[in-house]
């Protein structure tokens, strides 16, 4: 049921060499045909908030929704819908708390926001490493997942053909965000956003045909084969054998809706929108394609199991990263035909696409805060065009490192990775945005106060959790020094983020907060309302910092 075949094989093949051909040509004609610093960061704004709005589903779309909670719902049933539904939580919590505000007082960066409400270069260079800290986790776990995509779908198992598949991953990673820009990288997530969901939309019709069209047939049988019976169907199976299953499905939780709202990738798309009109329009299709796409992840990861079986996903992956390649490929039965195995092809390419998609946009969030929050920020009137040039060399400072480290850690569990990344976005970026533009006594001791300690409490905790020792598929089976009782350090971590960055602000004095509310005062209306509307030559990025 789950052996693709040679004419998949083959189809395979000829979609990831054509996918790749497109993109990277699109890149090229679409990236900034000049060294122009405002085309390059937000493609001069000119993004219609319907493909604005791929581009962000595309962001949240990324690897770790499509493998992993697709995983988690084809093992663990209820738990993984609740995590799916969380993902969206969290896409609605950045609609309506931070997307305007974000578009009003940003321009290119996190540290444009930041900076806007206190400037200074500690400000800046903060706001960079715990940026390229939220990141590079995600961007190594994806990339490495590009090597065991490869590996399943063209049938070869050899170490070398693994690593030679990362590293040419991400060289089309580093090309993508150095050539095509914001512009560039959008379309990119747009493609991918559109195959995903027209593939997926096909894929999840012939699972409820294969069931007569009955939902809870299809659920009841994944049930029985799922090897757990009625606990698929009920609330805390996927933390069963912890300490605390249910505080760790809260912590989980929380890290998903505050760290996917608040990862710098995604909020950087704010930027691009013209008006804060377009920023709601954006963020309406946004929202529609993400949940379009978790209600079609779930009759996918479901139908996986019912059809395969638990004993089946957990042969191909102990983690059940491939449930949702499994299950599209058992949809269409036990004998392909051509037409299928094309429709077959066309999933493969969108997954492979998402995680290209993902390490670009990353890899463009960060060279672009290195570029613009430190190395710009210390020589005052640096020309555009230098700036423009140290964004493209900073996607390959950035790049290579994480090559090498997805092509070193890919035979590890990468769980922590992805866990860390939400985790540092929920416990420091999520308070220093929330306090930065909605506390008037918020002053720069808080906001660095919240921005460290609240990454160095996710290390540290992180540190000592089952997903990196103690357990058979940690990321070090072989040792056991974890004392955290929780899977996730959100629950501790982000009250500890909030904690420091209060504390900090109470510690300045009267004299220092009352400066700081006279501060918030003058910039209030552009936080809440936005810039005052100019002449038809005015665009968004006018006067700001």
């Amino acid at each position: 049921m789950t052996d693709l075949g040679g004419s998949a094989h083959s189809w395979s093949l000829v979609a990831f060499c054509s996918v790749v051909t497109l993109t990277l040509l699109l890149c090229v004609l679409t990236g900034p045909d000049r060294d122009d610093l405002e085309e390059f960061y937000t493609g001069y704004r000119s993004l219609s908030p319907l493909r604005n709005g791929l581009a962000v589903a595309g962001d949240y779309i990324s690897a770790a929704t499509v493998l992993t909670i697709g995983g988690v719902i084809a093992l663990c049933g209820y738990d993984g819908v609740v995590l799916a539904l969380s993902t969206l939580l969290s896409l609605l919590l950045l609609m309506v708390l931070l997307a305007e505000p974000l578009h009003n007082t940003g321009r290119f960066t996190m540290g444009d926001a930041l900076g806007r409400r206190m400037p200074g270069r500690a400000v800046r260079i903060t706001a960079c490493a715990v940026t390229v800290l939220s990141l590079v986790p995600m961007m190594t776990v994806q990339l490495a997942g590009v090597g065991q995509l490869l590996a399943y779908i063209l049938g070869f198992s050899d170490s070398a053909m693994k690593t030679g598949c990362v590293i040419g991953a991400g060289t089309l990673m580093i090309a993508y965000a150095a050539l095509g820009g914001m512009k560039g990288t959008a379309l990119i997530q747009i493609l991918k956003t559109v195959i995903l969901l027209g593939s997926g939309l096909v894929v999840a019709v012939l699972l409820l045909h294969a069931f007569g069209w009955h939902p809870g047939t299809m659920v009841d049988t994944a049930a029985r084969r799922s090897g757990a019976g009625e606990a698929f169907l009920r609330y805390g199976l996927q933390f069963a054998d912890g300490p605390h299953p249910a505080a760790d499905m809260i912590s989980t939780q929380v890290a998903i809706v505050l760290g996917g709202a608040c990862l710098p990738h995604v909020t950087m798309r704010m930027y691009t929108a013209g008006s804060a009109r377009q920023v709601r329009r954006t963020m309406s299709w946004a929202v529609s394609s993400v949940a379009l796409f978790m209600l079609l992840i779930t009759v996918i990861a479901i139908g996986a199991t019912a059809l395969v079986g638990r004993a089946g996903i957990t042969a191909a992956d102990p983690r059940g990263s491939t449930a949702y390649l499994l299950g599209a490929r058992a949809a269409f039965g036990p004998d392909v035909s051509r037409v299928e195995s094309l429709l077959f092809s066309a999933v493969t390419t969108a997954v492979f696409l998402t995680l290209l998609a993902s390490v670009a946009g990353m890899t463009l969030a960060c060279a672009n805060s290195l570029a613009h929050d430190v190395v710009a920020s210390r020589r005052a009137g640096l020309p555009p065009a230098r700036e423009t040039t140290l964004a493209r060399i900073s996607a390959l400072i950035i790049g290579v490192p994480v090559v090498v480290l997805a092509a070193l850690a890919q035979h590890r569990s990468l769980q922590p990775l992805a866990t860390l990344s939400f985790c540092v976005g929920a416990s420091a970026i999520a308070p220093a945005l929330v306090y930065t533009l909605f506390w008037r006594r918020f002053g720069r001791a808080g906001l660095l106060a919240t921005l460290i300690g609240g990454s160095v409490a996710t290390l540290v905790l992180m540190s000592g959790t089952r997903l990196v020792s103690g357990s058979p598929t940690a990321a070090f089976p072989e040792a056991d020094f974890a004392w955290f009782p929780f899977t996730t350090t959100a629950l501790v971590s982000v009250p500890v983020g909030f904690a420091c960055g209060w504390l900090a602000t109470l510690a300045g004095g009267g004299r220092a907060a009352r400066r700081e509310c006279d501060r918030y005062a003058s910039l209030e209306p552009l936080v809440l309302a936005g810039p005052p509307r100019r002449g038809p030559g005015w665009s968004p990025g006018d006067g700001r910092p």
